[in-house]
């Protein structure tokens, strides 16, 4: 773990301009084949959450699974890890809105579309999939049952559908999507996770 985690360290480093050869070292020292390119880091929670559950380590099966800060940074980082640069395989997820921009890297770095679409976000397929019971039974087993029930007390939630309340309500405190993008996989409870992110571990 030690070992993927200097790799990002690295690639986080060559994306901002630094040098190639470290992490180019890794990338062979780790046998890397695939590189996953995620938005954020709740995508990465997720991802490894749902390789967890499913018995996989990644890392050990050559595959990379990269948090780049955000969709526009995708044009960087397939090229420095695609056919350009490492010459592993590309993969990834991404919002609906961010799509285009992925369209554009895959295009840029010479790779061929391979990647996932949400239909809004993460959370939002997570939240559809689970239903928001099962969500709101999570945020009350995490003792945020409060903060939760303040935020639906805010005048800009009456009205709203209770599955875009919980969207937002993820995204109201720093940290927060990060810890329930791994929570939210786990209450799945052997369930069939959202079409993008099964589909994305299978083809790995």
């Amino acid at each position: 773990m030690a070992d993927m985690d200097a790799f990002r360290d690295e690639i986080a480093r060559w994306a901002a301009g630094g040098a190639e050869d470290t992490a180019a070292e890794l990338a062979a020292g780790l046998g890397l084949r695939t590189a996953v390119l995620l938005e954020g880091p709740s995508d990465l929670a997720a991802v490894q959450a749902l390789a967890a559950r499913e018995d996989r380590d990644l890392a050990a099966e050559g595959v990379a699974v990269v948090s780049m800060g955000g969709a526009m940074s995708v044009g960087r980082y397939a090229g420095l890890l695609g056919p350009p640069g490492l010459g592993l395989r590309l993969t990834g997820l991404c919002d609906a809105r961010e799509e285009p921009f992925y369209v554009r890297g895959w295009q840029r770095a010479g790779a061929a579309r391979d990647f996932h679409v949400c239909v809004a976000d993460l959370e939002d397929e997570m939240i559809r999939a689970l239903g928001p019971a099962r969500v709101e039974e999570v945020i009350r087993s995490e003792d945020e049952l409060r903060p939760w029930q303040t935020f639906l007390a805010q005048p800009a939630q009456h009205g709203r559908p209770r599955e875009q309340q919980l969207r937002r309500f993820l995204s109201t405190k720093k940290g927060r999507k990060i810890r329930y993008g791994s929570l939210l996989v786990e209450a799945l409870d052997g369930g069939r996770p959202p079409a993008p992110l099964a589909d994305l571990l299978a083809g790995l």
